[in-house]
């Protein structure tokens, strides 16, 4: 099981680099447990809005509303655990 989280921590981490276009960043930079938005990575709604649907495509795992993206989006680990909860569920 941890090699499966390290591996789709990896992909998410991936994943908000390419959704975003963050071309000068790379998986190492971003680290699993630092906030996405605010102080850490510095993201905004706009990206928030792009993560969602970059989840749902790349991972077929739906953020019904705001309150639950707030939980998902607190930082890659948030994302990578809440892909093993949902996936296949949407």
């Amino acid at each position: 099981m941890v090699e499966l989280n390290d591996r789709l921590i990896e992909k998410i981490k991936q994943l908000i680099i390419q959704r975003l276009k963050l071309v000068d960043m790379t998986p190492e930079m971003i680290e699993n447990d630092a906030p996405l938005f605010g102080e850490g990575l510095g993201l905004d709604s706009i990206d928030a809005l792009e993560l969602v649907l970059g989840l749902e495509k790349e991972f077929g795992v739906i953020i019904p509303d705001a309150e639950v993206g707030k939980k998902v989006f607190q930082s890659v680990r948030t994302m990578a655990q809440y892909v093993l909860e949902h996936q296949g569920t949407a």
